[in-house]
């Protein structure tokens, strides 16, 4: 029996080594499960301990201080301990490995090694995290999942959840508003902000959601889905309107769901219960900058107050805030600070400033706004984004063009819904 298995696993790596090349261009992930990931693994197992004590991560059995007479003398210590190592777990980009802490070790040294690490194992990048004390996760990927924009044949069915690309684990990225109800999106010209939204649209559009646009660029960028919006404010006094109109809608809905002893319409029987709401916000600092005159600085802050109302009850209500912008910052004002602080997802491609950066992720992570400056101009679509192990991964949306766009608005048109809340707002119509 040995010997037949011993025969098969050498006729296997035969193949493999004679049809390596071709395999790898055809199936990519049986390349990796067969040749990539064992050499790798091996790899990892082999150079750990010399790994681990170039880049300080070993301990000694004793001090390495000694007295010498009146003198205290510090040295190297000859024998040291290599934190445990386990076995290597294969990904379909990559492999995971968890570590286990020496006392006193922290998992400092290992986030500073990531880069030693990438370079001794031959991967494309190494990501070190902590999922709990004493342990750090070092997660090995071996070649970039970001670097394909193609589309999935099939998005996500789950109610106000959308498939918008991958992440750079090889996972999908996913943004899930009854998990994140609230997203905050910045990035500057050609960055991906639009595709990814236009990618989000795309995905709710199949849904029983009403989908509702703020785009104070006169619509040039979400007037290409108007067919499958509910409303579209295409000015700030026209946002002023749509806006007023949701927080209305947000109060009756109070009513109902006190009437009934619900904490949310989540809560309410599904024919008492109240069509969702996705209010995309395109372009933010168009609501906030003013000319300085009177009416419109009252039309800037009736917005930020709609906005923030929204922000902070709309979640248990079926009613979620997309808020995307090239540029987020405290200089438009105390209402973004204030609105930012609700908008708990975050997503941050290449901006032109890092005061932006910093006001997207700097209050959740400072390695993360780091990475974000570092995408680069040819990474479009690349982004850093909140909500995975961590705190935060890369990712990169899937390629969604306009006409793209347009045709998934005017296939799904017909599941627009028109609610009478938004009768007499711009775009929006009376219930049919």
């Amino acid at each position: 029996m040995e010997s037949i298995l011993f025969t098969c696993a050498l006729a296997l790596l035969i193949w493999v080594l004679v049809f390596g090349n071709e395999l790898q261009r055809r199936r990519p992930q049986w390349h990796w499960y067969l040749v990539g990931y064992p050499l790798t693994a091996l790899r990892l197992v082999i150079t750990w301990h010399r790994v681990a004590y170039l880049n300080g991560l070993t301990v000694s059995h004793k001090p390495n201080r000694r007295v010498l007479g009146d003198l205290e003398v510090k040295g190297e210590p000859l024998r040291t301990r290599t934190p445990r190592l386990s076995f290597p777990r294969a990904t379909p980009y990559g492999l995971e490995v968890r570590v286990r802490l020496h006392a006193g070790q922290t998992p400092a040294p290992f986030l500073a090694s990531s880069d030693a690490f990438a370079h001794a194992w031959r991967v494309h990048s190494v990501r070190v995290v902590s999922p709990e004390r004493g342990v750090v996760l070092i997660t090995a990927t071996a070649r970039d999942p970001l670097e394909s924009t193609d589309s999935p044949a099939a998005g996500s069915a789950e109610l106000l959840s959308a498939i918008v690309g991958t992440l750079e684990s090889g996972r999908a990225w996913g943004m899930d508003f009854r998990r994140v109800p609230h997203w905050l999106i910045v990035g500057a010209t050609q960055s991906g902000k639009s595709t990814l939204v236009a990618r989000l649209v795309t995905e709710l559009a199949p849904q029983p959601v009403a989908l509702v646009g703020v785009d104070c660029k006169g619509g040039m960028e979400l007037g290409l889905l108007e067919m499958r919006l509910s409303a579209l404010a295409t000015c700030r006094s026209e946002a002023v309107t749509v806006l007023a109109a949701l927080v209305a809608e947000m109060q009756d809905r109070m009513r109902k769901c006190r009437f009934a002893g619900a904490r949310s319409i989540w809560e309410l029987p599904e024919k008492a219960r109240p069509v969702p709401v996705v209010v995309i916000v395109d372009e933010l600092a168009e609501l906030y900058l003013t000319n300085g005159s009177k009416e419109q600085r009252a039309e800037a802050e009736e917005c930020t107050t709609y906005l923030l109302r929204l922000a902070q009850l709309g979640a248990a209500l079926g009613m979620h805030l997309v808020v995307a912008g090239q540029r987020v910052g405290s200089d438009l004002g105390p209402g973004v600070t204030a609105l930012r602080a609700q908008l708990s997802g975050r997503i941050c491609h290449r901006v032109n400033d890092p005061g932006t950066a910093e006001m997207a992720l700097g209050d959740l992570n400072k390695d993360a706004v780091v990475v974000a400056q570092s995408i680069g101009e040819a990474e479009r679509g690349v982004a850093v984004t909140t909500g995975d192990m961590g705190g935060w991964m890369r990712g990169r949306s899937h390629l969604t063009t306009p006409a793209e766009a347009r045709a998934a608005a005017a296939e799904f048109a017909r599941m627009t819904p028109r609610p009478p809340f938004l009768a007499h707002t711009p775009g929006g119509g009376t219930l049919v």
